[in-house]
This record gives structure tokens, sequence and C-alpha cells, in this order.
């Protein structure tokens, strides 16, 4: 008896231990919400730029990413990005590179994501969720250059806001046709003739293949700054 005892004893200090690393942990994620939201609440009229960590300077997608965050800031928007390399490095830049604000919201990751040095405000996140509000709170269009699994994460999660009416409508661009044109297609053939979605639904995406065509959706769709 005294065996099992114990047992139960040390079971229930486990279980005590794990509700208190619980209850903490929902402090830091409280903690996280309220720096996001105290250093972004007056940010203004703002884009978020997705893309490939990749992709480095000689990249033409990273020079069509620096190009349409520079058009961005010309016409009165500051640019969000996951402040890490490759593309989120390309949206930071171009917006310096014309004077313009930008936002860097970086994630904890086991292999380190390095902070470019190019945006404004630097914010360090360790918790995905939080991170994704704070890109489509402050966004008034979406930017989705060419990446991987992270951008296609980002894609649909704006995506499946939209269209259950979660957030305000906003365009969510992709950047080359080439690139996205097999997707689109298997959203076509498989969910829209499978009836997983609406044909309504497809207008929420839209496609340009230059910087300057993105920044032609984005002024159609977004009010003016």
């Amino acid at each position: 008896m005294d065996e099992m005892n114990q047992i139960f004893e040390k079971h229930q200090y486990l279980i005590d231990e794990f509700k208190l690393g619980e209850s903490w942990r929902l402090f830091k994620i409280i903690g996280e919400f309220v720096d996001g939201v105290e250093t972004l609440h007056d940010l203004g009229p703002a884009v978020s730029m997705f893309g490939s960590a990749r992709m480095g300077p000689d990249c033409p997608h990273y020079q069509a990413a620096v190009r349409t965050a520079e058009l961005l800031v010309e016409n009165g928007f500051s640019v969000i990005t996951g402040g890490g390399g490759g593309i989120m490095e390309a949206g930071n830049k171009g917006a310096a590179q014309k004077k313009g604000f930008s936002v860097g919201l970086n994630i904890q990751l086991p292999m380190e994501q390095k902070p470019n040095p190019y945006s404004n405000v630097k914010l360090e996140f360790k918790y995905f969720f939080i991170r994704k509000v704070m890109f489509v709170k402050y966004a008034m269009a979406y930017i989705i250059m060419p990446g991987g699994f992270g951008t296609l994460d980002e894609l649909f999660e704006a995506v499946t806001l939209i269209q259950t009416h979660r957030i305000k409508p906003l365009p969510v661009i992709l950047y080359d046709s080439t690139y996205w044109c097999g997707l689109i297609e298997w959203i076509k053939c498989q969910l829209l003739e499978n009836a997983m979605i609406f044909p309504k639904d497809l207008d929420i995406l839209k496609m340009a293949d230059s910087p300057e065509g993105v920044i032609e959706i984005v002024k159609a769709t977004v009010p003016e700054p």
C-alpha cells in the first residue's frame, strides 16, 4: 500500500507540475500578444509579404520583392514581413531603400532564423499562431511570393479566414503565375469540381507577374492610405 501511495503521490506531483507549466505558458502567450499589439497599434496602412527564406539577392524573385516593397512605400504603405532572410529580407530592404517603414516579425526556430537588418521594428515570437495574428490584423493585403511549406501555410491561413468571414476581406496576391498555376489548377480541378469550395471562393486569390501588377491590384482593392 505504501508503494502505491508513493506512486500516486509522484503521479500527482507530475500533474501539478504540468498544470503549473501550462499556466506559465499562458502568461507567455498573453505577453507576446500584448507586445505585438502595443508595438504595432499605430502602424497605419500596411501590406504583409511572404515568400521563401532560401532566395538570395541574385534571385529574380528576391529582386521582384525588393521592387514591390519600394512601390508599396511610394504608394503610402508600410511593409510587414517575417523578419528573416530571403523574400522577407527583400521586403524590408525595399522599404528601407525608399525610406519607408517596415516591420519584421521574427520566429524562434530550432535552426535559428536571424533577423535581417532592414526593418524599422523587430518583434520576436515563440508561437507561430500569435505571429500569424499580427500578419493578418495589421495587413490590408497579402502578397505571396514563391515559397515552400511556410509560405503555403500563410497563404491558406489567410484564404480560410477570409472565406469563413473571420477577418475583413483583403486581396491575396500570388506573384508569378508560372509558379502558382499548378496549385490554382489543382484547386479548380479538385476542390471546385468536387464542390469542396464555392466558385466565388476563387475570387479571393489574385495573380500578378510584375511588381507593378501587384500594386495595381492593391490600389484597385484597398482604400488609399
